[in-house]
Order: structure tokens, then C-alpha cells, then sequence
């Protein structure tokens, strides 16, 4: 049985074109790039190409580019790196309740330690309030993050106008930009954004490689120390091999971006239609518009998330019910309760999430599929059979 693979926020394959740049540096070209002999320069010359693109890929400086081991650590590095340098400034920091629990769990661990977090609210749609943003800032506000795009339901941030206003108060503004990076068009110096993390293996490069984009000027606390490796600012032997598929992957990505995007809307639409029009209660989660090319949040009504996605597994299709750093969590998303649903709705969700790779005859194949997989489970729920009672009684 074919597998078809629809969970591409979760992670991505490597790349052929990727993979085929990337393979000297596990072998033929092997120095450590901190070393002074000249084999060693080959992989620093091949690092200092993948910082070019990257940096090219966001509209900034090649040395505004630092590596790092992947999203994590790039959140983790802006969001505590920023309150280590400027907490005799103020020890506020503005996010939002739909963060990645990259963001999230970082900001619980500095609430411990003594700094005010405020977790701004979201619409129904996922979309924060730019006027709940500005009444959030307070004289002691040194930061504000607000993901890019979110890893769930796929809604786009009013990035710009944060950064904006961000800027107007002089106050430093990061996003995470792992699901945004190589998917939709991301200008730093346009929109203001002073620190941005990226993700490897959400856009075809190996997993284990992320960057952080920190604006200059900005100044920000290491996170690791040791060598004197990215400019003295992240320690550790870079991963050349990494480094090199991160630039391949984000270039090749941003090159293809409007082609890709126009055809990931084409089997989006094609998704969320075939569903909507063929199962009743579910409902699309996230902006119907602003939202990520390739994604598709869809809560079903009386079925558990889980026995749906062991059910779509079963005939070879691999999906996911939200977050993949959660995915072994019994508690409903955090990000579906934010936009409103009740518990029993955020248990059912089902997140399919496209990449260029799948065809029109995958799409409806999983809509195939899913249209009696559903049935079947409502059959065995108990709240479903409660609804049709209470239904007959009326």
C-alpha cells in the first residue's frame, strides 16, 4: 500500500537537490571550519554561501545570519538572550496564547525567574488584536513575540503592523517564522522584525539546522557558550553539512515560492471543499484567507483525533491532529481552546498539511477515505448517539 505522506508542518523530507549538495561535507570536504589549514576553508567558504542565502531568501544581511541547532533553540535564543541584556531595563514581555511551546515554555521559565508575561488573546480565526497589543505595552515591555504563521491552523500574524508598531515604541520584536520561512514572502527590513527564527527541516533541509536572524544594532545574551564559533555568538563546531542543505533548501524555496503556493492553494481549496461538502459538523480552524498555502485545520464533531488519524493511517495516509512536539498529549490543543472550541471539537481536529510533492488523485483519495472513517467513528461515539437522541426527541 502507497503511503501518502500530508504532514509536511511537522517535517519535511530532505530534498534531492538538497541532499545532492549537502553529501561532500559528510565526507570528501570533513575539516572543521574553524581550523587554519586550507582544507578547513572549504567548509568555511561553503557556510559563509548558505549565510548569503539565507539572509538573501529574508531580505537581510549576510551578518544579521547565525546557525543554530534548529527552531528551538533559535526561540529560545532570541526570547532569553533578550531578557538576559535588558532586564535592568524591564522584565515585560508581550506574546501571544497560540505560540509554539518553543515560545511558550520559554516564557513560563522566565515567568519563574521573576518576569511578567503577557499572552495576548486570539480571534476566532487565530488572529490577535492589534489594539489588545497596544494597551498590553507598558513602560517595562523590552519584547514582543508573535509567531509568523501558525504550526496548527495555519493563520498569518499581521506581522508588518506589529513590527511597526513595535518599532514606534522601541521595542524589540521577534517571530518565529519556522512554518513562514520558505513558504510565504518575508521581507525583515519591510516589516520591521529585529529577530526571526527559522527551521531546516519545515522547507526540505536536513532536521538538526536553524538560523536566527538578529537585526544590527540589536544586542542579545548568549545562549551557548564555549568556542568563538558564529562571530563569538553561538558556540559549538558548526554543522557544515546542515548549514549547507539550509541554504540550498531556502534558496530553492523562495525561488519556486509563488508557482509552489499557487498550487498548494489549488489543492487546499480542493481539501477543505471536498470535506466541508461531504461530512456534516466539522468545521475549518484558522483565517479562511490568511492562512498558510498548504494547510488544512479541520475540527469533526462526536470522533477522537486520535482513533481518526490510527483509522487515515491504516490506508497508508499519514496526517496529524495538531502540533508534533505534542502529538503524544492526551490534552486538547491549546491552540484550538484559544480560538474558541470547546474540548470535546478540539479533540477531533485533523491537520493535513501539503507540500508540492502530493497530487489531486492524493487529495482525493483522502477525502475518499475519509468520508466513511468518520462515519464509522461517530457510529461508535456515544456522544454522537446522545446528539441523534436528543435530535429524535425534538
Amino acid at each position: 500500500m502507497k503511503t501518502i505522506y500530508f504532514d509536511n508542518a511537522a517535517t519535511t523530507p530532505v530534498r534531492k537537490e538538497v541532499l545532492n549538495e549537502i553529501m561532500p561535507y559528510f565526507s570528501d570536504i570533513f575539516a572543521n571550519a574553524s581550523s587554519v589549514y586550507d582544507i578547513a576553508s572549504q567548509s568555511r567558504k561553503a557556510i559563509e554561501k548558505a549565510r548569503e542565502q539565507v539572509a538573501k531568501a529574508i531580505g537581510a544581511q549576510k551578518d544579521e545570519i547565525y546557525f543554530t541547532a534548529g527552531g528551538s533553540e533559535s526561540d529560545n535564543w532570541a526570547i532569553k538572550g533578550t531578557a538576559d541584556a535588558l532586564s535592568k531595563k524591564g522584565k515585560h514581555i508581550i506574546t501571544t496564547q497560540i505560540e509554539h511551546h518553543a515560545v511558550l515554555h520559554t516564557c513560563e521559565f522566565l515567568e519563574k525567574h521573576g518576569w511578567d508575561i503577557t499572552y495576548l488573546p486570539v480571534d476566532e480565526y487565530g488572529l490577535i488584536s492589534l489594539d489588545d497589543l497596544k494597551n498590553a505595552i507598558r513602560p517595562d515591555t523590552v519584547l514582543i513575540s508573535v509567531m509568523f504563521a501558525n504550526n496548527e491552523i495555519g493563520t498569518i500574524e499581521p506581522i508588518a503592523e506589529i513590527g511597526k508598531i513595535a518599532r514606534e515604541h522601541g521595542i524589540y520584536f521577534h517571530t518565529d517564522a519556522v512554518q513562514a520561512a520558505g513558504h510565504v514572502k518575508i521581507d525583515v527590513k519591510e516589516m520591521n522584525i529585529d529577530m526571526l527564527s527559522i527551521s531546516g527541516h519545515k522547507l526540505g533541509a536536513p532536521k538538526g539546522i536553524g538560523a536566527l536572524y538578529v537585526r544590527k544594532g540589536i544586542t542579545i545574551s548568549n545562549l551557548i557558550h564555549g568556542g568563538r564559533q558564529e562571530k563569538g555568538k553561538r558556540a559549538g563546531t558548526e554543522n557544515t553539512a546542515g548549514i549547507v542543505g539550509l541554504g540550498k533548501a531556502i534558496e530553492l524555496a523562495v525561488e519556486e515560492i509563488d508557482e509552489t503556493n499557487s498550487y498548494l492553494t489549488m489543492l487546499r481549496e480542493r481539501v477543505i471543499k471536498g470535506i466541508t461538502e461531504n461530512i456534516d459538523f466539522c468545521r475549518l480552524n484558522g483565517h479562511r484567507e490568511k492562512r498558510l498555502p498548504g494547510n488544512v485545520n479541520i475540527s469533526f464533531e462526536f470522533i477522537e483525533g486520535e482513533s481518526l488519524l490510527l483509522l487515515l493511517n491504516s490506508k497508508g495516509i499519514c496526517a496529524s491532529s495538531g502540533s508534533a512536539c505534542t502529538s503524544g498529549s492526551l490534552d486538547p490543543s491549546h491552540v484550538l481552546l484559544a480560538i474558541g472550541l470547546e474540548h470535546e471539537k478540539a479533540h477531533g481536529s485533523l491537520r493535513i498539511t501539503l507540500s508540492k510533492e502530493n497530487t489531486v488523485e492524493e487529495v482525493d483519495y483522502l477525502i475518499k477515505e475519509l468520508i466513511p472513517i468518520v462515519k464509522r467513528l461517530r457510529e461508535m461515539s456515544p456522544l454522537y448517539e446522545d446528539y441523534l437522541n436528543g435530535e429524535k426527541a425534538v
